[in-house]
């Protein structure tokens, strides 16, 4: 870090140009992430995605579907809207309800507007839509590609509403912890060189990756809030510095201690990040490349821009004093510490209960893939596919589409014989509500009576036309509507039963279940070995930086504790339905990101705050000296670290889509229990009773075993 740091003091002027070139080019492309989004990410390439394709392409199924919802419209209007939207020539195909009885009751209905491929610019093809229908009052437009466009729209307005709350708040704080204006608006202006910097690279990288629109507030909240927080420590830490040296010499040596302790934070995080790579869905692997995107991003800027500004700046540093220097505070910490570590047992039963408390609601976390309900209920989109999945029934039942593949066909006598018993299996199947095949579709009962039919004078015309709708070559489409919603576990369990059947043919299967309980196995199957990467690479990462057993141990386990505690939280506010919000479930995504994220962000607090205390204890090997030094020093700036970090991913709680809403949130609640009862009580009290055991390393040199050598 030495050489590291000498080359930062002698090259500030041309890293401060590099950063404004920097800066300009990447504001330009960043403009441009929105239009890049698309899709919420939850897509995993499985066999789902391949049965839809071949369903599409070789059956002539919809490849997409948007709905129009009337509700208390004549037949007159609802014509005359289809014949408007059909003028438009952008569907391949419109299922009116005045055709189809299904679709109609007497003062509501839906029209289907299919496509055989899926538009290239769905965004596009939805404002073109809406710009058709005039915002006319009982006419509105819903469906995966309508959701996806809303969202995407409330993703940004969400956005800005969050840095409107949280970025005021956090200069508050960080003038309550400089005290002065200048100090308190460099750790602003560099968390948005980072996050403008992220979003640009992401933008690059988005002509070669789809990407979800959740990243367009999940980056900038992660960037935001660990830019800010590492500037934060090495500030105070310069300014402690400042005291005693140059301000060169204060900026190497800060490069040299606080910048050690920003490294091995952000290795922490972007381990967490980067193991959630394992778990093949788009969004996890969208979040993982943008959040270890914007953690290299705020090293860097932290390293290089931050100590650059500070270089320049020199003196003016302490310019704009709005708060008097209160250096009684470290004195307010000290006894804070020594209170505790006087009754460590006493102090460290009352944090396990607290959080043990919090635990108990985890049992009955509801995990679900967000769907409609990303969205607020004000919005029209919502409002009106729930009113038809109700109305219709549409919410308490699911299609498959199950492919079986036969070598020689299925249009001879044994072909036919194979379909029938097929589909005598199925509709034996208690779940199953319908299946659809040439016998139920003509009303013929037997194949024996269908080759007699395709005897008949003038049949076979109209039976060859229905047994290409259902077979191509080898495969034979068999539509199943099951008596379970898609996102249910009986559809899941059904779809994964059937999967593993031992058959005469080669199954597939596709549709809503299918695609829920892909998603569900694909995280079952890879959350271990993401959790066993993050927790085995943080317990190596952390010994290596305190040549120590005991301490990572201990930052794990507590860890896990904590984060165990934020998701009882999470389901006592969301799924409970408390402080306003209706009961509903937890996003499937949470658990995942929000441990994988705050798991790495809390080691940032315990390594700057156990950092100081292996700089004390390695002068005075005295360890209750040293943890109450360490506390006393690190509290106030870990404090209003935590502080900044809750605010702005806390501010995301007054946002509408809700799995960014819950993730805001739920990093809020992890950060404040580990700022609060994890650092100020457990660890000053574990600190307490493991004594100098805590800086033993059985092998190598640990600092208590220096000591005793």
């Amino acid at each position: 870090m030495h050489r590291f740091a000498k080359f930062v003091t002698t090259s500030y002027k041309w890293l401060l140009a590099f950063w404004i070139l920097l800066f300009g080019v990447m504001t330009y492309f960043a403009i441009q992430l929105p239009g890049l989004l698309a899709g919420d990410g939850f897509r995993v390439d499985g066999e789902h995605e391949k049965v839809m394709k071949i369903v599409s392409e070789d059956f002539g199924l919809p490849a997409e579907t948007l709905f129009v919802v009337f509700d208390e419209k004549t037949d007159d209007q609802i014509e005359s809207t289809l014949s408007s939207l059909d003028s438009l020539g952008i569907t391949s195909e419109i299922v009116s309800p005045l055709t189809e009885k299904d679709q109609y009751t007497d003062d509501f209905s839906y029209a289907m507007l299919q496509f055989t491929e899926e538009p290239e610019d769905m965004p596009q093809v939805v404002d073109d839509i809406r710009a058709s229908l005039d915002n006319e009052s009982g006419i509105t437009l819903t469906g995966g590609g309508a959701f996806e466009h809303d969202v995407n729209k409330a993703s940004q307005r969400d956005l800005m509403t969050a840095e409107a709350i949280g970025l005021p708040i956090a200069i508050i704080v960080l003038l309550f912890a400089f005290g002065t204006l200048v100090a308190s608006i460099v750790p602003l202006l560099v968390g948005i060189g980072t996050v403008v910097s992220s979003l640009g690279v992401l933008t690059l990288l988005g002509n070669q990756v789809d990407l979800s629109i959740f990243v367009l507030n999940i980056v900038p909240m992660l960037g935001l809030a660990l830019s800010i927080d590492f500037a934060l420590l090495f500030i105070s830490r310069y300014r402690e510095e400042l005291k005693n040296r140059s301000t060169e010499e204060s900026v190497m040596m800060t490069i040299r201690t606080a910048g050690r302790s920003i490294i091995f934070s952000a290795v922490c995080v972007f381990i967490g990040l980067g193991a959630m790579l394992l778990i093949q869905v788009d969004i996890f692997e969208n979040i993982a490349l943008g959040g270890m995107i914007v953690v290299g991003m705020a090293v860097i800027s932290s390293l290089t821009l931050l100590p650059s500004v500070l270089l320049l700046l020199g003196e003016r540093i302490h310019k704009g004093r709005l708060l008097k220097d209160r250096g009684e505070e470290a004195n307010g910490w000290r006894k804070f510490a020594n209170a505790v570590i006087k009754r460590p047992i006493s102090i460290a039963l009352i944090a396990f209960i607290l959080l043990a408390v919090a635990l108990i609601p985890v049992k009955n976390m509801e995990l679900t893939i967000p769907q409609i309900d990303s969205l607020p209920e004000t919005f029209d989109t919502r409002l009106a596919f729930e009113k038809m999945q109700e109305t219709f029934s549409l919410d308490n039942e699911s299609t498959v589409f199950l492919l079986a593949e036969r070598s020689d066909g299925w249009k001879d006598a044994d072909g036919l014989k194979e379909m029938k018993r097929l589909e005598d299996q199925l509709t034996k199947d208690p779940l199953v509500n319908n299946v659809s095949t040439i016998f139920t579709e003509s009303s013929i009962d037997t194949p024996d009576q269908w080759e007699q039919s395709m005897l008949a004078p003038g049949m076979e015309e109209q039976l060859s036309p229905l047994i290409e709708n259902f077979t191509d070559g080898e495969k034979l489409l068999v539509p199943v509507t099951l008596r379970a919603a898609g996102s249910s576990n009986e559809a899941q369990d059904w779809v994964r039963d059937w999967s593993a059947k031992k058959t005469d043919w080669n199954l597939l299967i596709g549709g809503e279940p299918r695609f829920n309980q892909e998603i569900f196995d694909e995280i079952a199957d890879h959350i271990v070995y993401v959790l066993l990467i993050i927790v085995v690479s943080t317990f190596f990462i952390l010994m290596i930086a305190f040549r120590s057993l005991i301490i990572p141990i201990k930052a794990i386990l507590m860890n896990i504790l904590g984060l165990s505690a934020t998701f009882g939280i999470l389901v006592y506010i969301f799924q409970y339905g408390h402080f306003g919000l209706h009961p509903g479930t937890v996003a499937l995504i949470i658990p995942v990101i929000v441990f994988s994220l705050v798991f790495g962000l809390s080691m940032d607090y315990e390594v700057f705050l156990i950092s100081r205390m292996q700089e004390e204890f390695s002068y005075s090997f005295d360890n209750d000296k040293s943890t109450v030094e360490g506390l006393a020093t690190t509290s106030k700036v870990i404090t209003s670290a935590a502080l900044i970090m809750i605010v702005l991913t806390g501010a995301f709680a007054f946002t509408d889509v809700m799995p960014v809403k819950q993730i805001g949130v739920g990093i809020a609640i992890a950060v404040a229990i580990d700022a609060t009862i994890i650092r100020l009580l457990l660890v000053p009290s574990l600190m307490k009773l493991f004594g100098k055991w805590n800086w033993w390393l059985p092998f190598g040199k640990g600092l208590y075993r220096s000591r005793n050598q």
